[in-house]
């Protein structure tokens, strides 16, 4: 059921505000996301339509928040990019099976492994502090655990926790990352890259 209510508090910088129901009631948090008319900026005084929602934490919000006399819009189901997604289940895949087929030493393997799953809940991590307005972690960071082979876990994170998922520049440095990745293993499994090889499979030993 949609309820009518007004904004009577605002932070522009900030993107949210509160939502007074007509009828009475408590005030209630609603941010700049929960307006379907994502162009139009909330004004103090002005009516609005909402549905009640509940965040992370159990505290009752305003979600699909629109202006009065305008028809609510369905909000659109965000769907990870397949590519991106399937691009970093295969090149794991590919990599465990280089492995087992005694291509690449078992160092390589769990490296791989292992900085996908720790970049993977890093970027958890960063944005729990992001929603809480907190200390983050830097980009430079990311890319930099993405570089060192944690590409496939930053490649889930940003589709699955919609995380550094649209920032343009941010997603051009992670693909830089990705094909400097692809190209260091196709050189490593190819007979120029084989010494490489050689000298991680002592250190693994």
């Amino acid at each position: 059921m949609r309820l009518e209510g007004r904004v009577v508090k605002w932070d522009v910088v900030r993107a949210f505000g509160f939502i007074k129901p007509t009828n009475g009631g408590s005030e209630l948090f609603a941010h700049k996301t929960a307006f379907t008319n994502s162009l139009k900026a909330p004004k103090m005084g002005e009516l609005v339509t909402f549905t009640t929602v509940k965040d992370k934490r159990g505290r009752v919000c305003a979600g699909d928040v629109s202006y009065k006399g305008e028809k609510p819009k369905k909000q659109k189901t965000i769907t990870p990019k397949r590519f991106s997604v399937y691009l970093a289940i295969l090149f794991l895949a590919a990599v465990c099976t280089l492995y087992y087929m005694s291509y690449i030493p078992k160092i390589l393997m769990y490296a791989y492994l292992g900085l996908s799953v720790f970049t993977f809940f890093v970027y958890a991590w960063d944005k729990s502090k992001a929603q809480r307005n907190s200390w983050r972690t830097t980009e430079n960071t990311l890319h930099m655990l993405a570089l060192a082979g944690g590409w496939p876990g930053a490649a889930l994170a940003q589709q699955w926790l919609r995380h550094k998922s649209s920032k343009k520049d941010f997603r051009l440095v992670f693909w830089i990352t990705v094909l400097l990745n692809i190209g260091t293993l196709a050189f490593l499994i190819s007979p120029s890259g084989s010494q490489y090889l050689t000298i991680l499979s002592e250190i693994g030993n």
